[in-house]
């Protein structure tokens, strides 16, 4: 009987890591379990506040010796993963990992930490697993261009909840809207410049947060929003703006496309294997012409299509077939 472990530095955050990890516990159909920083004592990171870093590594790993696994599925490379990953070696229990952030590139944006460092450390803490699974094509070969090995693409989910049943009425000022973290790797300066052409709306918290209420005082900064509410706030939109350049994926997309909302982005990894050019949004250098130009798309087809193509069951069948040798050729 297979008995499933999940370890992950992060789970109670709001980002696209926890998502995923509480939509694998809440759907799959194997008994599941999972180990997380907010099980035992951590702290924050400066430049990073939402991180939980665990304090307490050796007691995780304890933890894990005691739910005595079959299988682990390693989800981040912080204390939490780096702890699994050990056991794993110690015990010979086959495992995969997860590869959900560009965690180089926000560490050089954020702390100057030169890409080599940290991209050296990824490959190692990877690339004895099973199989890498990553969110998405491009960043699948982003990586094996860096010499990742057995790299594959895990697909995400839509919950139902987060799909509105309200109806889209269209505003007179265009409306604008991006749902996530208010942070410096984000990029979120470049839509609030637009404050004086579109009516615009940040979800979310972050570092960055008191910064841009202050410098762009006509932007709606609404704070979280979850579950329905969320969902209507979508709905009430015209387009979805995800300017991130550092993304390997991004849900809150594929959220906003089953609401009926093209997006606008640049063309990088994430937008670019989510987004389909002209059907479902428009990708390119410039933010206010991809906006524009989402104006004109037909919503009832964008959210007829995306429903079809996104699910939690079909991510959760490739992480089992990856994890228990299950791959369906």
């Amino acid at each position: 009987m297979y008995k499933i472990l999940i370890a992950t530095d992060s789970f109670d955050q709001v980002n696209g890591v926890s998502t995923t990890y509480r939509n694998i516990l809440k759907y799959s159909r194997k008994k599941t379990y999972i180990i997380h920083p907010g099980l035992f004592k951590w702290k924050s990171v400066s430049i990073y506040p939402e991180v939980q870093m665990c304090k307490e590594p050796l007691k995780a790993y304890k933890k894990i010796k005691e739910i005595n696994p079959t299988h682990i599925h390693i989800g981040t490379e912080g204390p939490i993963g780096l702890a699994a990953r050990i056991y794993c070696k110690l015990n010979k229990v086959p495992y995969t990992t997860g590869y959900h952030t560009k965690f180089p590139e926000y560490l050089w944006k954020l702390a100057h930490i030169p890409l080599f460092i940290t991209y050296s450390y990824l490959k190692v803490f990877h690339n004895d697993s099973k199989a890498i699974l990553v969110p998405s094509q491009s960043c699948k070969e982003e990586l094996n261009k860096k010499g990742f090995n057995q790299v594959f693409v895990w697909t995400r989910g839509v919950s139902k909840n987060l799909i509105s049943k309200k109806p889209y009425r269209k505003s007179k000022t265009p409306k604008i809207i991006y749902v996530g973290r208010v942070s410096k790797e984000k990029n979120l300066e470049v839509l609030c410049e637009l404050q004086d052409k579109f009516e615009i709306t940040i979800v979310g918290e972050g570092p960055l947060l008191y910064k841009l209420k202050s410098k762009f005082p006509k932007v709606n900064f609404l704070g979280y929003r979850f579950g329905s509410v969320l969902a209507d706030t979508y709905k009430s939109h015209d387009v979805f703006c995800f300017p991130s350049k550092t993304d390997t994926f991004g849900i809150v997309m594929i959220e906003a496309l089953a609401n009926g909302l093209p997006v606008a982005a640049f063309k990088v990894t994430g937008p670019k294997d989510i987004v389909e050019e002209g059907k479902t949004g428009y990708l390119g250098d410039n933010l206010e012409d991809n906006i524009r130009k989402c104006l004109k798309l037909n919503r009832k087809s964008i959210a007829s299509n995306i429903n079809q193509q996104w699910s939690w069951t079909k991510c959760i069948d490739i992480l089992h077939s990856h994890l228990l040798n299950e791959v369906k050729k």
